[in-house]
């Protein structure tokens, strides 16, 4: 006993795990498919020139940013090369079509059954995604010299073979989800972003030059941490109080009972910032097709703007900002709309002491929410501009950190923390979380 009371609480919370057969079989599940992938990650496609494409993507920075969330994959044009983005995208599509159009908003209010079948289509709308991205990504290589050949069944195959990588990577995460820890696809992104993190390190290491510099960077970077924690756990607890009526001895009794709503600060999570990267960097992208070498246009000028270390006036870092606000009050309120707070209240008996039931408490609701989106708005806008912000205060060039990376690695690293210490609880052991 006292041996378990001088150990870290930490370590004596993994070797608890550890020491559960079916538990420990679950982390084994989900660290033995997280090799998986990164095997996977490392098979190229025919007809590539490593030395033209590691050349491609030092040269380009929109490049070499979407790289570090495939961790390599994308450098070294592997079949996991667009990891499981497409399927990302596809989940966005379908939660905003989900008000919109009328058969999938029945499908939604099914209950498991209906959101069986949207994640079908789910599935399905993944991979013509996966094939557009996978054809613009080829072409892209193709026209830097990058990838040798534009025969038709060349190219066919290669897109093929990028779907697939994409549909195996989503089916990898789905068996994290079922037999091992955490959310799969969750990890899979985590396991890929934190793939790319031996690179920050170099390139940390070839600026000890400035060694002041990279310590005020390093320190904002960990402040940044501590911030994105802050606020990822951050929620307002609404009281509601619910009424029943029960029998006992042939006469009816009325009882109440408490709770609250706990209605989270930043409740959008990571995907305003997806939004946002994914509308600011699209003409960057799309311009890079049309940059003549030797030839300076409007192609170029689009290219310079849109990127963001050569954005004059940082107005590449301007724009992420306000899109990142617009974007999170936008998905807030729609995920908002979809939950249907006040109907479920009101249907379910609870009220909100001091606020009449119906509009006058969706009123009251929908204020909180504006209120407290403000706080996880600005939150999201500050974590994107965060590394232009450490570069220009620390003058360190050479670290290309993602703000979305960050947000991603330490929102998953809870959520699996979370559920280990669940598992740990409920077989009456002490967690990570005291």
């Amino acid at each position: 006993m006292r041996q378990r009371q001088s150990r870290p609480r930490l370590l004596q919370a993994m070797l608890d795990a550890f020491s559960l057969p079916d538990l420990r079989r679950r982390i084994l599940i989900t660290l033995g498919i997280l090799v998986v992938f990164r095997f996977i990650a490392h098979v190229p496609l025919p007809g590539v020139n490593l030395e033209a494409l590691r050349s491609l993507f030092e040269s380009n920075a929109l490049l070499g940013m979407l790289d570090l969330f495939s961790g390599g994959a994308m450098r070294q044009f592997s079949v996991a090369s667009m990891g499981v983005y497409p399927y990302i995208t596809a989940s966005i599509i379908m939660i905003l079509m989900v008000p919109i159009i009328p058969r999938l908003q029945a499908l939604s209010q099914e209950g498991e059954s209906g959101r069986n079948k949207i994640n079908v289509i789910t599935h399905w709308l993944t991979i013509p995604l996966a094939g557009l991205s996978g054809y613009g990504q080829l072409v892209l290589l193709q026209r830097a010299g990058a990838v040798s050949g534009a025969d038709p069944l060349a190219t066919a195959a290669i897109v093929v073979s990028l779907i697939a990588g994409t549909v195996f990577l989503v089916w990898l995460g789905e068996l994290i989800t079922e037999y091992g820890i955490g959310n799969g696809i969750s990890i899979i992104i985590f396991g890929g972003i934190v793939a790319g993190y031996p690179q920050l390190v170099q390139q940390a290491f070839l600026a000890r030059s400035n060694l002041m510099g990279l310590a005020v960077y390093l320190v904002i970077t960990l402040a940044t941490i501590i911030l994105i924690v802050i606020f990822t756990e951050a929620h307002r607890r609404i009281p509601v109080q619910y009424a029943r009526s029960v029998f006992r001895g042939g006469r009816m009794y009325r009882q109440s009972g408490s709770t609250h709503i706990p209605m989270r600060v930043n409740a959008a999570g990571m995907i305003p910032l997806i939004f946002s990267m994914s509308v600011v960097i699209f003409p960057g992208i799309v311009a890079s097709y049309f940059i003549k070498q030797g030839q300076p246009g409007i192609a170029d000028t689009i290219y310079r703007w849109f990127t963001p270390t050569t954005s004059p006036g940082g107005f590449y870092w301007i724009l992420f900002f306000i899109l990142s606000v617009a974007f999170t009050f936008f998905y807030t309120m729609v995920t908002y709309q979809q939950q249907d707070l006040p109907g479920t209240l009101q249907r379910q008996g609870g009220f909100i002491p001091g606020i009449r039931p119906g509009k006058n408490t969706a009123a009251y609701l929908s204020g909180v929410i504006n209120r407290i989106t403000w706080a996880g708005a600005l939150f999201l806008a500050f974590v994107a501009v965060m590394p232009f912000l450490a570069q220009t205060i620390s003058n360190v060039q050479q670290i290309q950190l993602s703000s979305l990376g960050m947000l991603i690695v330490v929102g998953v690293v809870l959520d699996t923390m979370k559920q280990l210490e669940a598992q740990l609880v409920m077989r009456r052991y002490e967690g990570f979380i005291k």
